[in-house]
């Protein structure tokens, strides 16, 4: 599933390449494109003008001269993408919109394999879609109250990877980049939140911060054509990640095996038994 970095790469690429276009004609193509609660059909933005982007945690959003924003949530393998001449049409487009800016044109299609996205046309409260109201702000939100969020951990009796992979305590990080942040914080991802000192969640955050701002750097992470940027493009950060998918691989920091340790919801961790040993909880 794409994560923060992956997102905003996306929402990055419709700022530059589609803000002050108009919406000619807005078309949903599948009958799960468009979300059950969005307030209106796509064929509500025909006419209306591109003013910018907005995105919090893994949720973006294409604002309007409009009193309503176009949402959207790329699921598992959802793409926004500007359709290129010089190549083929994608296979899955769930959505498409015709743009126009004085004789420029272009055409801007949501493409979606495995159809878990979504789009939505929404109100915003409080400078947020409605579907996003209850996601905690991300790291690089100037709103993101670090300490406050170091303490909603450490009252929580979780573990550690579930406290980052809660979207309603910090957004923005799915499994890719937990596995990062806490390789690189040398923290069990089975640790307790309530058995962790301050000092050592905020070393978490920090590392998710940190891993985070550098995939964003490079594009993000594609392991596969699932996820590209608008034009079509790969990120190229799984070139320099650390744990995530290396089971059997030697630790860039002590040279022991890495091992894949399942975790919940048909999740897995991948950790290196040296650095990152587990917590044995206070008696």
């Amino acid at each position: 599933m794409p994560e923060l970095p992956e997102v905003e790469t996306v929402r990055r690429g419709l700022q530059h390449l589609i803000t002050g276009y108009r919406i000619v004609q807005a078309e949903d193509l599948h009958p799960r494109a468009l979300k059950a609660e969005s307030i209106a059909p796509l064929s509500t933005l025909n006419g209306a003008r591109i003013t910018g982007t907005g995105r919090r945690g893994k949720f973006l959003w294409i604002t309007l001269d409009r009193p309503f924003v176009l949402v959207a949530h790329l699921g598992m393998s959802g793409q926004f993408l500007i359709q290129q001449k010089d190549r083929p049409s994608p296979k899955h487009i769930r959505a498409q919109f015709a743009l126009k800016r004085s004789l420029r044109k272009l055409d801007l299609v949501f493409n979606d394999q495995r159809t878990f996205g979504w789009l939505s046309v929404e109100e915003l409260v409080n400078e947020v879609p409605t579907s996003a109201t209850h996601i905690a702000y991300d790291p690089f939100d100037p709103h993101f109250d670090y300490q406050a969020t170091i303490t909603k951990m450490a009252k929580r009796n979780i573990r550690i990877k579930t406290a980052l992979l809660n979207q309603e305590i910090m957004s923005g990080v799915g499994n890719i980049y937990a596995d990062e942040a806490l390789w690189r914080a040398k923290v069990h991802p089975e640790s307790l939140t309530s058995e962790l000192t301050n000092k050592k969640i905020a070393s978490v955050i920090d590392a998710a911060t940190e891993v985070m701002r550098e995939a964003i750097a490079k594009g993000g992470t594609s392991f596969d054509d699932l996820y590209i940027d608008v034009n079509g493009e790969s990120g190229y950060f799984e070139n320099e990640l650390n744990a995530y998918g290396r089971e059997g691989e030697r630790c860039y920091r002590c040279d022991l095996e890495m091992v894949r340790e399942a975790f919940s919801n048909n999740r897995s961790s991948t950790i290196c038994p040296n650095c990152q040993p587990p917590i044995r909880p206070h008696r």
